[in-house]
């Protein structure tokens, strides 16, 4: 379970996401850690994403419970770009139940009720099913239920992409469009200026002999040097500044070869305007 809190260190509230495991079955020892260690009590004890600024050892205030800090993460952030929490799954329930007081007041007033009878906050949990379980029987029984659904993990993955980033990504895709074709143009630009530059060299290569497919060679790895030199600096600075971010920014080794290949082409592509005006030179152009 899963559920957005606001913890308090040292004076200070920072917003955090609450995720409960479920311990003693799960102690968090598929968390990336940087520091310390999964849980070892069912009880009082988390495990903090690095982002929050806390430190092994401290003490935390959340939902008026004060909870130690036993290990660190890395890199496990929320949609929302906000650190994970990992606690048991006892304290989770704890967590999610336990209301401010201002949210009773608020509550008491609007019902005019002495009580405010507690709700449920939870939204959906994750089931791991055993060996030889039979799936198919699972996701009839829940479907009778009427008010659950149940989604596999690459369900889970296409509403979350295709459904509620949907606009997000389209939005992302065109803004990468218009940057490539503005790259393209700015290499084409700059392969036709450094051409122009050369063509009394290139001229006197023609007069020598050369053949246009030579000169064709040299223009296209002037524009394939520059289209690599620029990838290689936006990859290194795309490791250095992502880790800078809020949300968790993953380059996957798929993407960066396919976005080298989209540079070759770009470079091959912007080659072509100085490869045409190259081959216009002509070779007693020099003597002139």
């Amino acid at each position: 379970m899963q559920s957005d809190q606001q913890i308090v260190h040292e004076g200070a509230r920072k917003r955090a996401t609450v995720v409960g495991l479920d311990y003693p079955t799960d102690a968090g020892g598929w968390v990336t850690l940087a520091r310390g260690r999964p849980l070892a009590t069912g009880r009082q004890e988390v495990i903090a994403d690095e982002s929050l600024g806390l430190a092994i050892g401290d003490r935390i205030e959340l939902a008026r419970d004060r909870y130690e800090v036993v290990g660190l993460a890395r890199g496990m952030v929320s949609a929302m770009g906000d650190g994970l929490i990992f606690v048991s799954i006892n304290d989770a329930l704890d967590i999610t139940r336990r209301k401010a007081s201002e949210e009773i007041r608020l509550g008491r007033a609007a019902a005019g009720l002495d009580e405010v009878p507690s709700d449920s906050k939870i939204a959906a949990i994750i089931v791991d099913l055993e060996p030889g379980a039979d799936k198919a029987a699972l996701v009839r029984a829940v479907a009778s239920w009427g008010d659950a659904n149940i989604l596999s993990t690459a369900e889970q993955r296409d509403l979350f992409l295709n459904q509620r980033l949907w606009r997000l990504r389209v939005q992302v895709l065109a803004f990468t469009a218009v940057l490539l074709v503005v790259t393209a143009v700015v290499m084409s630009l700059i392969v036709y200026t450094m051409t122009l530059e050369k063509l009394p060299q290139i001229s006197l290569l023609k007069l020598i002999g050369a053949r246009d497919r030579h000169i064709y060679g040299l223009i296209v790895q002037q524009a394939l040097m520059i289209g690599l030199g620029g990838y290689a600096l936006g990859v290194a600075v795309a490791y250095l500044v992502f880790p800078l971010f809020p949300r968790r920014i993953v380059l996957d080794p798929l993407d960066l070869a396919a976005m080298l290949g989209v540079v070759l082409v770009i470079g091959l592509a912007a080659a072509q305007l100085g490869v045409r005006r190259a081959m216009q030179a002509k070779p007693q152009d020099v003597l002139s």
